[in-house]
C-alpha cells in the first residue's frame, strides 16, 4: 500500500492505526509516500509496520524532513523524487527528474554522518523489502 497524506496528518493516522490492527497482512504493510509529517509520527507508522518515503524536502531549510531523516531507523527509510514536484536544492521550484534524487541521497547521508552510497544501499535494499522483489530479482542485481 502506497499512502500519500497531504494535510491530513491525523485522519490518515486514525485510519491506518484501525487498518493495522485489523490487518492479516505480512509487515511491510506499505509506504507513506512523500512523508511530511514530524518524526513522532514516522515512528508511529514505523511502529505499524510502514517504511517512511523522503523526498526533495529533506534538502530545504527548517523542513521536517531532515529530522525525520536523522532518527528514524535507515532500515525504514525509503527515498523517491516525487516527480514532478518537490525538487531537491538547488533545483527546487523546477520540474523533478529521478536524475535528481541523487541529491535526496547524499542530503541524508550528511544528516547521518555516513557516506551517500550506504544510504543508497540500504534504502535500495528496503525497496526491494517493501515491495517484496528480492525473491524475483535473484541473480538478476
Amino acid at each position: 500500500m502506497v499512502i500519500h497524506s497531504r494535510d491530513a496528518q491525523q485522519e490518515v493516522l486514525g485510519i491506518l492505526t484501525d487498518w493495522a490492527e485489523r490487518s492479516e497482512q505480512d509487515k511491510p504493510l506499505g509506504v507513506l509516500h512523500c512523508f511530511s509529517g514530524d518524526t513522532e509520527l514516522a515512528e508511529r507508522y514505523i511502529e505499524m509496520g510502514f517504511f517512511v518515503s523522503i523526498a526533495g524536502p529533506v534538502t530545504y531549510r527548517n523542513s521536517h524532513a531532515v529530522d525525520v531523516a536523522r532518527d528514524i531507523p535507515l532500515e525504514k527509510l525509503v527515498v523517491e523524487t516525487d516527480c514532478p514536484y518537490l525538487a531537491p536544492h538547488p533545483y527546487r521550484g523546477k520540474r523533478n527528474e529521478p536524475s535528481y534524487l541523487s541529491f535526496v541521497v547524499e542530503k541524508i547521508g550528511q544528516i547521518r554522518g555516513m557516506p551517500s552510497e550506504l544510504v543508497a544501499e540500504q534504502t535500495a535494499n528496503n525497496v526491494l523489502q517493501l515491495f517484496r522483489l528480492a525473491s524475483h530479482l535473484k541473480g538478476v542485481l
